[in-house]
């Protein structure tokens, strides 16, 4: 990272530009950021954890107090913006003289060269948040970005995508969010605000109809039923029980055209098992409604912005 050094006393940067570039959906519909009362626990513990016992040593050292900076964070890689809040907070807890200019908004469709924000201020502070902020950053916009290819690709089926329970600890709220952000929809946020019939829950219940039984009479009257089936046979049995959701497992593309049409107009069905964005068109021309895809969130590549000079 190579860094300009403004003179001691130097006055803030210039207003970034106003100008905003394409957003990945359309304005209306674009996700709400979260509001801080969530980001900041997330944030102040990714710094505690680099900042240890003694702070960055290493800044510390080297850089003078008084020494100023002006850097931009800047996208290297195409993809979607997400978690700009979360960069700018790890800036302004670690030094709130920090100022950040944001010139996109989450959402924003980045190509490489793209400015995303100036970052000015004391040049210590700035050295200290930077791998915080672009770790979260840099996750983000990679979930974001991972959702926005497979919902592209999707598109003209009408099918959506969606994310599972399979997300980073302490990161929940945070990936769900970016998957919004990409175009995707959430799918349950926990384990209490819908319930999930899966094959251990059958096998444990003794079958089909006494787990949706057991689970129609604890349910509240907004929590919806949803059963995981991996043969036709089970789904005909789940369809007869009224289940709300059908999660057809790891079919083949025979098989689950087959489902889709069983449960048209019964029940709302939702693909999942090894889904790449090469296969996700596929599986969407089948009709389903939605695909559930977990390495969205667990395992998904980081999209590369940096904060050069």
């Amino acid at each position: 990272m190579s860094i300009s050094i403004l003179p001691r006393g130097a006055a803030s940067p210039a207003e970034v530009s106003s100008s905003i570039a394409q957003p990945g959906i359309d304005a209306w519909r674009r996700p709400s950021p979260l509001p801080a009362v969530m980001l900041e626990p997330v944030v102040r513990a990714a710094l505690l954890e680099d900042l240890g016992r003694a702070g960055d040593i290493t800044t510390d050292a080297i850089v003078d107090p008084d020494t100023r900076s002006r850097l931009r964070l800047v996208a290297r890689k195409a993809g979607v913006l997400a978690g700009l809040d979360l960069a700018r907070m790890a800036f302004t807890l670690t030094d709130p003289r920090i100022e950040v200019l944001p010139g996109m908004h989450d959402g924003t469709r980045l190509q490489p060269g793209d400015e995303i924000a100036v970052v000015s201020g004391p040049a210590r502070g700035i050295l200290t948040a930077e791998r915080t902020a672009l770790n979260l950053l840099c996750h983000l916009s990679g979930v974001a970005s991972a959702t926005a290819a497979i919902a592209d690709a999707i598109r003209p089926y009408g099918t959506r995508v969606t994310c599972t329970r399979k997300t980073l600890p302490g990161m929940r709220a945070l990936q769900k969010y970016a998957v919004r952000v990409g175009g995707g929809s959430n799918h349950r946020f926990g384990l209490d605000d819908a319930m999930l019939i899966k094959d251990n829950h059958v096998a444990l219940a003794g079958g089909i109809r006494p787990a949706v039984e057991r689970a129609r009479a604890a349910a509240g009257h907004l929590v919806k039923i949803e059963l995981e089936v991996d043969t036709l046979a089970q789904l005909e049995e789940a369809l007869s029980l009224n289940v709300d959701v059908v999660l057809l497992d790891n079919m083949e593309l025979d098989q689950l055209r087959q489902a889709v049409a069983m449960a048209k107009g019964r029940a709302v069905t939702e693909a999942s098992g090894g889904v790449t964005p090469s296969t996700a068109p596929a599986i969407a021309a089948t009709g389903v409604d939605l695909i559930a895809i977990g390495w969205i969130t667990h395992s998904v590549q980081v999209l590369d912005i940096g904060l050069d000079a």
